[in-house]
Parts: structure tokens; C-alpha cells; sequence
């Protein structure tokens, strides 16, 4: 435990923990997701003046698997009447787009029930959302479940789909992007979510243009015309082994 972050930590193994209460203490926490799993660091952001914690607190432990599997068992465990609401440290690289839409949802399904619900599918990278009426905190009858991969979320819409949840049938469908009728899960996004993982940048992972011809490398233009011209008119090379003629000689 410690009141500074770490100068160098691994984003994938952590976890942050928000909306805990007052009474929430680092060694408090530490007790409990040791639980879990091997903890390596808790550290709880707080006021210079009163010393009093923002809600929030960021835990590191020994490995992805580790934080993974505390995202599994402990969102939503209750601390001082609180529900625990975790989510992955590193959400710049989990990110995928692999987003689904959760319709027709009964009014008595609540986050944690969202959770427990998907969470067997595979790492779901933050809090379940439940849209609710902003007066009331009616259930709108829909929410949003994000995972760190798409088999996971492929597999939560294959199982899913029109299953009852609270003795109604819902609707798992992949969500639609931000300011877009275009939905998450195209094969774009995929292919990108593939580079990430494997440490390739996005720019290096859009391919060839559609009317490329077959064995051109996107990464090298093609030659000038008149070069590709000379190219075409020379003779093409000898046989291995045999030498070939002596240019022609001129004479003024």
C-alpha cells in the first residue's frame, strides 16, 4: 500500500474501484481483494486539505488473470451498503468494440443481475449500464454490456439472444457506435481489435484498397511510367549459367 501511484506498473493487472464509501480504507481493501487474488498495490486518491478519499481507488495485482478474475467475483460485492463497481484499469487497449445492446429488458433486472449474466461469457471491462429515467430511475427497459474481445461477446449474443431474464425474453444485438447508425462487430473493427492484441498499430492494419491488384505491396507505390516503360523493354535475363551478350559496340 502506498499514497503514491507507481512510477511504473503493469495497466493490464489493474482494476478501479469507484463509488466506494466514506469508511473505505487502502488496507480495508487490500484485506478484501486478497481475497481474491495476490494484490501488489492500493492506492486511493485523496484531498490535500481533508485527506478524505474522491470514491475512487486503483488496485494492481500480480497479473492480467489476477485482475480479471477479481472483474468476475467482486463487481458489485457490497462494502459499508455499497455495491463495488470495477472496472479495467487499462480501457485504451481493451476497448475492442466489442459493445452489445441488451433490449427488452424486465424492470426488476438491475446492474448486478447484468453482470452476473454476462460475466460468465468472458472479461466484461467496466460496469454494466442500465438506462434509466433521470427523475424516476426507472428502467428503461435497455442497458449495455462491454467485453475485452469479440468471441466473448459473439458468444454472449449466440447463448443470449431471445433467453429469458426475469420472465422476459430480451434482445442481444452488438450496440451502434457513437453518432453512427453503423453497429459495433464489422469486420474492420475486428481486424483492428486483432492488431491491438497483437501489438500492431491501426494504422498498419487497414490492408490494401479493395482494387489493389493482386501481389502489389500497399506499402511501396508503384514506379514512375516512363521507368515502368524501360523496365518493360528490356529483355528479360539469361538462363542461370549462361552469360550474357556484350552490349553492342558503335562506332562514330
Amino acid at each position: 500500500m502506498s499514497s503514491n501511484i507507481p512510477q511504473e506498473r503493469n495497466l493490464d493487472a489493474c482494476i478501479q474501484v469507484r463509488d466506494l464509501d466514506p469508511q473505505v480504507t487502502e488496507s480495508l481493501l487490500w484485506e478484501l481483494m486478497i481475497q481474491a487474488a495476490p494484490v501488489v498495490k492500493v492506492f486511493m486518491p485523496k484531498d490535500k486539505l481533508t485527506q478524505q478519499h474522491s470514491g475512487r481507488a486503483y488496485i494492481e495485482f500480480q497479473s492480467e488473470a489476477d485482475a480479471d478474475y477479481v472483474m468476475r467475483i467482486m463487481n458489485y460485492v457490497k462494502l459499508f451498503g455499497r455495491p463495488l463497481k470495477l472496472k479495467k484499469g487499462n480501457k485504451d487497449k481493451i476497448d475492442v468494440g466489442a459493445n452489445l445492446f441488451i433490449g427488452n429488458l424486465d424492470g426488476e433486472v438491475d446492474e448486478k443481475l447484468l453482470h452476473d449474466t454476462f460475466c460468465q461469457f468472458g472479461t466484461i471491462i467496466q460496469p454494466p449500464k442500465i438506462m434509466r429515467d433521470t427523475s424516476s430511475g426507472v428502467s428503461k427497459g435497455f442497458g449495455f454490456v462491454s467485453y475485452d474481445n469479440f468471441t466473448s461477446s459473439d458468444m454472449a449474443i449466440e447463448a443470449m439472444n431471445g433467453q429469458f431474464l426475469c420472465n422476459k425474453p430480451i434482445s442481444v444485438t452488438y450496440a451502434r457506435k457513437k453518432d453512427s447508425t453503423e453497429k459495433h462487430g464489422g469486420h474492420a473493427e475486428r481486424l483492428i481489435a486483432a492488431g491491438k492484441q497483437r501489438g500492431i498499430p491501426a494504422f498498419a492494419q487497414q490492408g490494401a484498397p479493395a482494387n489493389m491488384p493482386y501481389g502489389v505491396n500497399p506499402s511501396f507505390p508503384p514506379p514512375p511510367p516512363m521507368l515502368a516503360q524501360q523496365l518493360q523493354q528490356q529483355p528479360p535475363p539469361p538462363p542461370p549459367g549462361i552469360m550474357p551478350p556484350p552490349p553492342p559496340s558503335f562506332h562514330q
